[in-house]
């Protein structure tokens, strides 16, 4: 039987193979989050995730959603970005709450309280006091959505003005990628400040290579924008070196000293 005979069979594979993959590209980005969004909720404790990955995803997929209305790109990518946007805002709500909840744990077992006799909830650090020692380290969830709403504004403001310019459009491009492909240092860096990943799902970072390298793979075997295929491979030597620490930390683990930085205090990070 010659491979016309076949066409029954091999187009419709064909087809199957190409939604599998635009399947995996949309939703395969929020899975590495799954198992750091269960960790936080039984653990009630985010202090080992930075929300600075959320800042991070946000910003870039915002701008590649912007970047699409200037230069096409596929689908799945499109709505890729839309899926791991709600994500990230679904990790922000989580972390707020937790965190705000053990500050005023903390209070209740060390403080007295005022002369009411009655514990007194942590100060409130709303975004719009433009404090920078607290950026992005608010006491409630809305703060986050205006500023991210107050973002998107901005930037499509300004995106609309500039649609014209093939200089604005492929920076824009190359910026939301680049964004995407760092966003795995915040938690690199908080690693080394702390001389630990304790608190660190290792699960998550195993499918943010996993995700990253099939995600490259993706763009590179469909044509997808330079800019992206360069940017993957940048995002997944950040995840090797992540996976590096916690290797060389499980088996060499720092000796407490007066300088070492304890995990909890990276939250501010």
């Amino acid at each position: 039987m010659d491979a016309q005979g076949l066409d029954w069979l091999l187009v419709p594979l064909q087809q199957l193979v190409s939604w599998g993959a635009a399947g995996a590209i949309v939703f395969g980005g929020v899975v590495p989050y799954i198992p750091q969004y269960r960790d936080i909720r039984r653990t009630q404790n985010a202090e080992g995730f930075s929300t600075y990955v959320c800042l991070v995803l946000l910003m870039a997929n915002i701008l590649r959603i912007l970047f699409w209305f200037g230069r096409h790109f596929e689908s799945p990518l499109l709505w890729q970005s839309v899926v791991m946007i709600v994500t990230m805002l679904l990790m922000l709500k989580l972390c707020t709450e937790v965190r705000v909840a053990n500050e005023l744990n903390v209070k209740r077992r060390f403080f007295t309280g005022n002369e009411d006799g009655e514990v007194r909830a942590p100060p409130r650090r709303p975004c719009l006091d433009f404090d920078p020692h607290h950026f992005w380290h608010w006491s409630s969830f809305a703060d986050y959505l205006q500023c991210v709403l107050a973002f998107t504004g901005v930037a499509g403001y300004v995106t609309y003005l500039s649609m014209d310019s093939a200089v604005y459009v492929e920076t824009l491009g190359f910026l939301a990628v680049l964004t995407e492909a760092m966003l795995g240092v915040p938690q690199l860096y908080r690693n080394h400040l702390c001389q630990s990943t304790e608190g660190m799902s290792i699960k998550m970072v195993l499918m943010w290579t996993s995700g990253d390298t099939f995600k490259t793979a993706y763009f590179l075997l469909n044509g997808a924008p330079l800019q992206f295929s360069v940017c993957g491979l940048l995002q997944v030597l950040v995840d090797l070196a992540i996976l590096a620490q916690a290797y060389a930390f499980s088996r060499h683990p720092p000796k407490p000293t007066p300088h070492t930085v304890h995990p909890a205090s990276a939250k501010a990070l």
